[in-house]
């Protein structure tokens, strides 16, 4: 049977805090989003928590799970639903301070035998990524039937990440689990309307 797949969206900090929460409180309306992910560039302890603390009202008033990246240390600290890390190496570190309920999932970058271990080691999903080469990240991107062959072999949710295209999230459709969207529709000049197209394609 053929897998149902969802959009996880990544908050990114490149709007002002008030201005990025409205885009997302009408993201979480407008289309339904089974993930809510805080990625920050942000140094300063203090405004990390005070987004977070935003976000997580935003999200649990739509019952949407709230993950922060790789900042564990504040997922019970804050109430937040768990954590996910931009590589794979602390993984193990990370699950056995975060007992589940938290999620705990990793980036495996476009790697089989990382997704693997990271599986094995306790994941709650992986996500690979980028699904294209750009002029600004690396020349590597993940192998077009990756997520078609770990749906069939593995049982641990799979992610793609990075670069897509409403084309490409159209290809996703019943093979990942999960498509996330960050930057592809934050930087266009409606991003709610960039959001509903690619919810468009990945409905068929």
């Amino acid at each position: 049977m053929e897998q149902s797949t969802q959009l996880y969206l990544i908050a990114t900090d490149t709007l002002p805090l008030s201005n990025s929460a409205d885009q997302i409180a009408k993201a979480l309306d407008t289309v339904p989003i089974a993930c809510l992910r805080y990625e920050t560039a942000l140094t300063d302890e203090a405004e990390v928590i005070k987004a977070a603390d935003v976000l997580r009202e935003i999200a649990h008033a739509r019952d949407v799970p709230l993950l922060i990246t790789d900042h564990y240390r504040l997922v019970e600290m804050l109430g937040l639903d768990g954590v996910h890390l931009s590589t794979h190496t602390n993984l193990r570190e990370v699950r056995a301070a975060l007992a589940r309920p938290a999620i705990v999932g990793a980036h495996c970058g476009v790697s089989r035998h990382d997704g693997l271990t990271g599986a094995e080691i306790g994941a709650d999903y992986i996500s690979f990524g980028p699904l294209q080469t750009s002029a600004l990240g690396s020349d590597a991107c993940v192998e077009p039937d990756l997520f078609d062959w770990w749906s069939q072999m593995i049982e641990v949710p799979v992610v793609a990440q990075g670069s897509a295209t409403p084309e490409m999230v159209e290809s996703l459709s019943g093979v990942a689990d999960f498509v996330a969207l960050g930057d592809e529709i934050w930087r266009q000049d409606d991003p709610i309307a960039a959001l509903a197209q690619f919810s468009e394609r990945l409905q068929g």
